[in-house]
């Protein structure tokens, strides 16, 4: 049986064809690289389109992914509006021209996703370079980090420094069980991921804190993706106070949980007397 990713994959290169993008089929192998009788198999659904030939079809005739992985939008990237979801990363230089880290504070992630095209709005953000000639080369952006969901891995508070994952990328560039920042229109999210693109076009967002269950969230809604490479952490001046301090934590909740094992011991005695009364009473 056909899947349907292939079947979507398909009705893109026919839409190409009648749109006079390319003469023949065998011209369309040869542009993209993939043996002709490889792609007159997946053509005729004798086999499945595999993951190579739907990244080099993207990348040379701009297949819409999510079309290809969902079933919705238009089938090429060009046929629909343009709209701040367009992966054009908004950069900060200096004056020599080398490229600034941008950093994104909590208080300004509510609306990032809004602005990501907004050169004045990126522009205001606070700007800064790390010595390190790792971040002489490509996109780097720093991001705060609120909330326990990332504990004991990351802590609220700790800055977040990534590198810009291209969208081209994603289906094969994102790896599993890696640390990430997942842009959407209304949120950034800090998660570690399981890449399900190829498989049902989504991704899944999982927390190290246990407390929180893992979610998915669809292709179409992700605007950019960053991967977490450094952390960095507020200076702790005395540990021996975190310890002391986590200590009294524990202390207190093996007391209360003390108080409240000899509370039910209590409630089991009293119900059991009131049992054996109530038997007693019936026997006369």
């Amino acid at each position: 049986m056909q899947g349907e990713v292939t079947t979507r994959f398909i009705r893109c290169v026919n839409h190409l064809k009648e749109n006079h993008h390319f003469p023949s089929l065998r011209q369309f192998s040869m542009t993209i690289g993939v043996h002709p009788q490889c792609m007159s198999d997946v053509m005729r659904a004798k086999r499945e389109v595999n993951s190579d030939i739907i990244h080099k079809t993207i990348l040379h005739y701009k297949i819409n992914p999510v079309y290809l992985y969902t079933g919705e939008g238009s089938m090429l990237i060009e046929d629909g509006p343009a709209d701040s979801s367009s992966p054009i990363i908004t950069i900060v230089t200096d004056e020599g021209g080398d490229e600034r880290i941008v950093h994104v504070p909590v208080s300004a992630q509510a609306g990032y996703g809004e602005h990501l095209n907004d050169r004045v709005y990126i522009g205001d953000l606070p700007h800064f370079t790390l010595p390190d000639k790792r971040y002489k080369t490509g996109t780097h952006r720093c991001f705060d980090l609120a909330g326990d969901s990332m504990e004991p891995t990351l802590f609220s508070g700790e800055q977040l420094v990534c590198n810009f994952i291209e969208p081209d990328n994603w289906f094969g560039g994102i790896r599993n069980d890696y640390v990430y920042v997942v842009v959407s229109h209304d949120s950034v999210l800090v998660k570690r991921v399981v890449n399900n693109l190829k498989k049902n076009g989504t991704l899944i967002l999982k927390s190290d804190n246990t407390f929180y269950t893992p979610y998915e969230i669809e292709l179409k809604d992700i605007l950019e993706v960053w991967m977490v490479n450094v952390k960095i952490s507020p200076f702790m001046p005395s540990p021996s106070n975190i310890r002391n301090s986590f200590q009294t934590e524990v202390d207190l909740l093996k007391t209360t949980i003390s108080d409240q094992t000899k509370l039910i011991q209590s409630l089991n005695a009293t119900v059991e007397k009131l049992l054996r009364q109530n038997r007693s009473s019936m026997i006369r």
